[in-house]
């Protein structure tokens, strides 16, 4: 290959690879279609990448049969030197080849071959994304779903259907029409998660946790679904992050969970369904950045009533982690840290409360975070904490932590405020 110019206007602008299947776009300019493609569906770019015009996701992509058969001669021309012949592009997947597979699923004989065709399909390329889902097939995946929970068994396909709508994704204004005409849904997709025996079991339930996750926390339009969930639905979700999840299922389950917390009641049943353990098992498991973020997120909820905080305070690792975190993650993380502490050291500080805090470093950070480029609303919260020390007569140990941990700056501030003076430029 190094042997032999390749003709430029071969080379595709964005891969700068020879073109194997070129199409022209609206702006004149010829691209590999995998490449435009890519660039328009997966990036959801809008501009042409080389003469940055408008470029329309659905604007039309003329295939160039010239010029890719200008490319097949030269490169057959070529083949001596290594050159492989480009092979000549497939049909371009349409509409009525996916209705014919949708209407196959009706026939339990050809209803799983016809799944996995969608899956492979739905892998191959962009375009054929966009296809399917003009063809409506993420609805028809979803109904597959309630299809297999209404029967009470796991369908031979359901894995496939799953998959395909990791790779379609579901409109938003679709999920809010979907979980109007059925209310099923969301029973459908917990129901999967709660099946004990299934063949690639975390995988599949991972890919319903995703699959939910879309269904009710895209839209204000789906407030009437959180409105209406029980117990069991925490109680599954609660059960499967404990036996496990793929890390974009166990992101997913926090993101339902946060967007179920807007609903007073929902907070109850997350405290029974034994929740505030299992974030708190979580985070001693030292997660990604955004894990920590939707744990945290939650915990202040979760803190924000009498039995949240009860719960929270029974686990013996509970404030030592939600204290390591702080200053170590995001300044996100440090709001929800502080914010959890607040509440638990305000409603539920007993001496033996404040004790603990101190043992495991939380007045220390909070001294940092003093330091820290942080909002003021934070700096206020952490000022209250230090000074329930000094009310409960804990001033002469904060003073010892904070000449070890922090400045001479800090420990004057802390020691003004402390006795109820004013200190300006902290």
């Amino acid at each position: 290959m190094e042997e032999i110019e390749v003709p430029q206007y071969f080379i595709c602008p964005i891969s700068l690879q020879i073109m194997k299947d070129p199409v022209t776009a609206i702006t004149g300019i010829t691209y590999d279609r995998e490449s435009i493609e890519h660039w328009l569906f997966a990036n959801k770019n809008t501009t042409c990448p080389v003469s940055k015009q408008p470029l329309p996701r659905d604007s039309d992509l003329t295939p160039n049969h010239t010029l890719r058969r200008l490319i097949q001669a030269w490169c057959t021309q070529n083949a001596s030197l290594g050159i492989d012949r480009i092979p000549t592009p497939k049909t371009p997947l349409n509409k009525i080849q996916v209705v014919k597979l949708l209407k196959a699923l009706d026939d339990p004989k050809l209803q799983h071959k016809s799944l996995a065709q969608l899956e492979l399909l739905a892998a191959e390329n962009e375009r054929n994304k966009k296809c399917l889902l003009e063809a409506r097939v993420p609805r028809a995946m979803i109904m597959f779903v309630v299809h297999c929970h209404q029967k009470g068994k796991i369908q031979k396909g359901l894995e496939e259907a799953l998959s395909i709508l990791q790779f379609v994704k579901i409109p938003t204004e679709e999920c809010v029409l979907l979980l109007k005409e059925n209310e099923e849904i969301v029973d459908s997709l917990t129901w999967i998660l709660s099946r004990e025996v299934m063949e690639n079991s975390t995988a599949v339930k991972s890919h319903a946790m995703l699959v939910l996750k879309k269904m009710i926390t895209k839209s204000d339009d789906t407030c009437h679904v959180l409105d209406r969930l029980k117990p069991e639905f925490f109680e599954r979700i609660v059960k499967i992050l404990r036996q496990g999840l793929s890390q974009q299922g166990v992101s997913a389950a926090l993101q339902v969970m946060l967007s179920a917390c807007s609903v007073g009641r929902n907070r109850v049943m997350m405290v029974e369904s034994g929740l505030v353990h299992e974030l708190v098992e979580i985070e001693l498991a030292a997660p990604e950045k955004r894990v920590t973020e939707l744990t945290l997120a939650i915990l202040f909820h979760m803190c924000s009533c009498a039995d949240g905080r009860a719960k929270f305070l029974s686990h013996e690792g509970s404030m030592a982690v939600v204290t390591e975190r702080m200053m170590r993650v995001s300044a996100a993380a440090d709001d929800r840290a502080v914010f959890v502490l607040s509440l638990v050291s305000k409603f539920s500080g007993t001496n033996v409360v404040l004790q603990e805090m101190l043992q495991v470093g939380s007045v220390a950070k909070l001294c940092m975070l003093l330091q820290a480029d942080r909002g003021k609303h934070l700096k206020d919260k952490a000022m209250e904490m230090l000074k329930a020390y000094s009310q409960i007569g804990n001033f002469e140990l904060l003073y010892e932590i904070c000449l070890l941990n922090t400045s001479q700056r800090v420990v004057a501030t802390v020691q003004n405020r402390c006795n109820g003076m004013v200190c300006h430029g902290d």
